[in-house]
């Protein structure tokens, strides 16, 4: 029996049975669900209270702070990948769930309160709501389509990359980052929900429910930020 038991663990979900790998998919989703909901009540707090005023202005006073905060958020994504799939024990993997919603909450601080209080009241909800409908059909299309997604390891690796050099470039030379970079960044950002949801169909081990979700949260988070972004620009009070 515990042989078993640790067999199954071991297989990926394609490998599994369909009621296991049901249950791994119903998990994984679940506990994204739960960061997402998770995330938005540390939001909550932190935007009520004096800390989100105050981080506005420190990072508004900084020089490049707003990049800085950038490039933070696409340094945090990499990690949080890099503990998905690194982390041997589901202990560790909720260890790294948490640590990244907590980590994201904070940073998200300064863009949630301008578009909170200087874009019109329509720019937050309307920024989740697409995100949403975003994420929802990208997931429709990975379970429904029969692709398998894989292939796209290399451009998000590249795509990643060329981000963070353009980030340190627009700090080192003082240019803008506008419409075209948010855009390029929202096109990553869907590519990375289709190969993270290819990879749960298909690579994580049914015991990675965290760690899967961890790393679809991360995909999610950089998806609503240059959607956020993009509507934040286009709809400046």
């Amino acid at each position: 029996m515990n042989t078993y038991a640790s067999n199954t663990r071991m297989m990926t979900a394609a490998q599994a049975q369909p009621n296991i790998r049901a249950a791994f998919i119903r998990r994984t989703y679940a506990h994204l669900a739960g960061a997402i909901l998770l995330f938005v009540g540390l939001e909550a707090l932190l935007l009520n209270s004096p800390f989100a005023e105050a981080f506005m202005r420190m990072i508004a006073g900084a020089p490049h702070g707003w990049l800085i905060v950038l490039g933070a958020f696409v340094l945090t994504g990499w990690i949080a990948r890099g503990m998905a799939h690194n982390a041997s024990t589901v202990g560790m993997q909720y260890l790294g769930l948490g640590f990244y919603v907590v980590a994201e909450a904070i940073i998200f601080v300064p863009i949630l309160f301008i578009a909170r209080h200087y874009t019109s009241p329509e720019v937050l909800p309307n920024a989740a709501a697409l995100t949403l409908a975003l994420f929802l059909g990208l997931t429709i299309v990975a379970f429904t389509s029969g692709t398998d997604f894989s292939f796209l390891r290399g451009v998000i690796v590249l795509g990643g990359f060329l981000a963070m050099g353009l980030i340190l470039c627009s700090i080192i030379f003082g240019f803008s980052l506008g419409l075209y970079f948010s855009g390029a960044m929202v096109g990553l950002a869907s590519a990375a929900i289709l190969y993270d949801t290819s990879k749960i169909i298909r690579y994580y081990r049914t015991d990675q429910h965290v760690g899967a979700a961890l790393e679809l949260f991360a995909s999610v988070a950089l998806l609503f930020w240059y959607i956020l972004r993009i509507m934040m620009k286009l709809n400046r009070r």
